[in-house]
Parts: C-alpha cells; sequence; structure tokens
C-alpha cells in the first residue's frame, strides 16, 4: 500500500520522503521513482515499532532541513487470529507500530506541518475500526485509535491550515498470497476487495479534496450503512453463531465475510 501511495504522489509530481523496514527494498522503489518521475526522492530504513526509531527518524530529517506539507502515516501491523494464538510481544510490536509510531511521528513532524502551510495529514486506518470482530481485537483496536485520534486532530489542526483525513480501506490485493486468497472468498466478499493503486489514488483525491473520512469501494460504504441500520442485538446474534460454526469446523459466510483480510 505503501508504495502505491509513493507513486501516486509522485505521478502528482510530489517530492517524496520514503520510511520503510532494513531490507524491504525502499532503494529499488526509490530509484525506480527517480527514473520515471520528475521528482527527487529521499529514504529511510528503520523500523518504527523499535522504542526510539521515531526520534531517531525526524531527527535525521531535521538535520537534512527537509521540508513537509504531507504526513502519510501508513506502516501498520494486520492480524486475524483468536486471541490467545498471539504472544503478548506480537501484539506489543502491532500496538506500538499501529498506535504509538502513528502518534509520535505526528507530533515529531506537526511543527514542521505547521511551517509549510497549507499542509495534509492522512493516517491509514480500516473498516475494522468500525466493527468489533472476533480475530481482529486487538488490530480493530488499534485502528480505532487511529480513527479516533485523527477525529480529533481534525477539530484542533483543521482551522490552523492543517487538514486530516483517515483512510478506512476494507480488502486490498496488497501482495501475491492475499490476492491468490481473496480469489476463493465468497463473492461479495470479492466485490469489496480492491487493487493498492485504486486505493491509493481514491485516497490522495479524499485527501486533497479535504474528506475527514475516506472508505473507498462502494460496496464497502454499502458495509459500513448496513452496520449503523442494523440493530445491535441481530449483528451480536449473527457474530455469536459465527463464531460457534467456526468452532465446530462449520464455515460461516458472513464472518468470513467480515473478516477478510485487510480489514
Amino acid at each position: 500500500m505503501g508504495k502505491f501511495l509513493a507513486l501516486e504522489c509522485a505521478a502528482r509530481r510530489m517530492n517524496l520522503i520514503l520510511v520503510s523496514l532494513p531490507g524491504s527494498g525502499l532503494d529499488n522503489v526509490a530509484s525506480f521513482i527517480k527514473k520515471n518521475f520528475d521528482v527527487s526522492v529521499e529514504f529511510f530504513e528503520t523500523d518504527l515499532s523499535l522504542s526510539g526509531s521515531c526520534h531517531m527518524l525526524i531527527s535525521e530529517i531535521e538535520e537534512r532541513n527537509l521540508k513537509i506539507n504531507i504526513l502519510i502515516n501508513n506502516a501498520g501491523q494486520g492480524s486475524t487470529s483468536m486471541f490467545e494464538e498471539r504472544t503478548a510481544e506480537f501484539y506489543e510490536k502491532q500496538i506500538m507500530l499501529n498506535v504509538m509510531s502513528t502518534t509520535v511521528i505526528t507530533r515529531l513532524l506537526i511543527k514542521n506541518l505547521m511551517r509549510c502551510k497549507p499542509s495534509y495529514i492522512l493516517n491509514v486506518g480500516s473498516l475494522a475500526s468500525f466493527f468489533t470482530l472476533p480475530e481482529k481485537q486487538v488490530y480493530g483496536g488499534t485502528k480505532a485509535y487511529v480513527y479516533a485520534f485523527s477525529k480529533s486532530l481534525e477539530r484542533e489542526f483543521g482551522k490552523k491550515g492543517v487538514k486530516v483525513s483517515v483512510l478506512c480501506p476494507g480488502g486490498i490485493n496488497t501482495n501475491l498470497a492475499l490476492t491468490v486468497m481473496n480469489r476463493n472468498m465468497p463473492w461479495l466478499t470479492r466485490q469489496s476487495i480492491m487493487n493498492p493503486e485504486n486505493v491509493a489514488k481514491v485516497a490522495m483525491c479524499g485527501l486533497l479534496c479535504g474528506q475527514k473520512v475516506i472508505i473507498p469501494g462502494k460496496i464497502n460504504n454499502i458495509f459500513l450503512l448496513m452496520n449503523t441500520l442494523v440493530p445491535s442485538y441481530l449483528k451480536n446474534l449473527i457474530i455469536n453463531r459465527g463464531m460457534r460454526a467456526n468452532e465446530s469446523g462449520r464455515n460461516n459466510q458472513f464472518i468470513h465475510q467480515l473478516n477478510s483480510t485487510g480489514y
């Protein structure tokens, strides 16, 4: 997703500062963008889930006197599993990356953004932030934080020239393994899954137009509308039935739908 957001920004003639894990091929992406788009590219390889990494990253950016008018917080870690199936260390890393890095980087760069107004912040959340789903308990919780954090920031900084948007996509074909798996999803799920390049276009258009909550795809917007219309007791009944079906080895299409990879 980060790669296609970078390509979408480059296509709009935006200079880039890219950040990714060491050994993720970021140097190749940077070289490709420099070769094919008339923009400058700076890149940093670091693990944002490690303590102190955000501070070190921003210190390097400030030392190079790089000016920023768009911040995209895309780094995150997903998961789909029962709570006891993951270690405490896994959840610590997930929360550190999804919640702490987003918060700390935004705080460290807010003065830079204020100096470069008009400026924008795009936080990548998830459609899972609107649902209480089994097997998405920690991931959904972190994305609910991203949603609330973004909405509050917009209230504080929107009138000061820093527009804040939160992107809440559903399923995305972010790699080959997911693409193959998504082909076996129920029909309705397949209609909701999007390719990352299309999500990136929707995200940047929404951000630059000042859209506060960006939900790509008509089907995903319908899912969200249905979630507000269906009574809570009925939603709980469907989810509980789905959990019992999963425990007994039976397939429940509704839970399979909501828990499709990428939420």
